[in-house]
């Protein structure tokens, strides 16, 4: 077995964070599956337990602790108790630290103790009907006025759109001079001229609302600027490398989940007298992607280490993302079909474990946007079919 070097304060975290799901998230999936929504008790009795944000200082009510290690296990252990779709790292440790790295000290008081509580949930919103990855293709504006900013533009896909109460948003705020000038603004739910469209029916990630959000003439007060104006594509891409390593630790750990249920279930089915683990095909199949699974957790781990040290860079990143997204779907797939039948069937957790998956390959940048990345990286510009920067 891998020997996976957490600290016992880590380990500590684990056992606490998988009694918290057995005991607060896990009864209630189903329920929030069918309703389409998380209820928001789910922040608040992680807020109590000390759950979220943990890296955010103590003044805020966090404990200080920016080792992603700890935010790995929290991760590792949502996927595997199949809470992903409750989706709470979304909110503690992908969108919390644009608040902690751009953030004034004015912004932080205002709303970082309320976010580490649970009292007030977040979202992060880039991504428009007609621009997924290419942010250079938003159409969202903001305009400059003497103490405001004015905002029009659209957002799909966004996930917490129903349960968030703060945004990030993205939006262009010099189109006509200059395609990447884009601000970051921090927009609260009772904004005037803020509203949100329908929960959006999803193949899965049932429980996780997903929302499209609407701006019309938005006045957005200048101290909820994020960081400085026009540098939110800097600050959008500095977040990008830590967005897919999230990904991959989650995407890695329902791949592992897979694999075990299926394991479970071959070691009991019997297939003409004889249990379905017994026979070549299977132990080869599994023997395969044991293998695949031990590889891509060297290289997770690896990666977790370079960004504790600053040194993850956007290709490992990318590299990460698209190794680990396409194998929890390899891993989904061949579970269902080595639970022939049953495997078509709900009740069975192979059948979600597939459906999850499926958008694992596509959304924090798809597989084929990974692939630009890192064949970026050893092309020569000269070969490179059209400008890849802006992902």
């Amino acid at each position: 077995m891998l020997k996976r070097n957490f600290t016992e304060e880590q380990q500590m975290l684990r056992g606490a964070y998988r009694k918290f799901l057995a005991q607060e998230i896990v009864p209630n999936m189903e329920f929030w599956r069918e309703q389409g929504i998380v209820d928001r008790s789910a922040f608040l009795k992680a807020g109590e337990n000390g759950f979220l944000m943990i890296w955010a200082d103590e003044e805020y009510g966090g404990l200080g602790n920016d080792d992603f290690r700890f935010e790995q296990v929290i991760i590792e252990e949502s996927a595997y108790a199949r809470t992903t779709d409750w989706y709470g790292t979304l909110h503690s440790r992908l969108v919390g630290p644009y608040l902690a790295r751009f953030g004034t000290k004015e912004q932080l008081a205002r709303y970082l103790p309320k976010c580490v509580s649970g009292e007030m949930i977040l979202g992060v919103a880039m991504t428009e009907p007609d621009a997924g990855s290419d942010l250079a293709g938003m159409r969202s504006v903001a305009v400059e006025r003497d103490d405001h900013w004015l905002l029009n533009g659209s957002k799909t896909y966004i996930s917490n759109g129903i349960n968030g109460d703060l945004f990030v948003v993205a939006a262009k705020t010099d189109p006509e001079n200059n395609p990447h000038a884009i601000t970051l603004f921090l927009v609260e739910r009772e904004m005037e001229g803020f509203e949100r469209g329908r929960n959006l029916s999803k193949m899965g990630m049932k429980a996780q609302d997903t929302a499209e959000l609407f701006f019309t003439d938005v006045k957005i007060p200048k101290q909820n600027v994020l960081g400085e104006a026009n540098k939110g594509f800097y600050y959008l891409m500095e977040g990008l490398a830590e967005e897919r390593l999230i990904g991959a630790c989650g995407y890695l750990s329902a791949a592992q989940l897979s694999f075990d249920l299926t394991l479970e279930f071959v070691e009991a089915r019997k297939v003409f007298g004889k249990v379905l683990s017994s026979f070549q095909n299977t132990q080869f199949k599994l023997a395969e992607l044991r293998t695949e699974l031990d590889v891509a957790q060297v290289y997770v781990d690896q990666c977790v280490a370079a960004h504790n040290d600053g040194e993850l860079t956007a290709v490992d990143a990318a590299k990460a993302k698209l190794l680990t997204s396409e194998l929890q779907v390899k891993a989904a797939q061949l579970g269902v079909q080595l639970h022939g039948g049953a495997g078509y069937m709900d009740e069975y957790a192979i059948s979600r474990q597939l459906t999850d998956a499926m958008i694992a390959p596509i959304y924090a940048g798809s597989s084929e946007v990974m692939k630009m990345i890192i064949s970026r990286d050893f092309l020569s510009e000269k070969y490179m079919p059209f400008n890849t920067r802006n992902f």
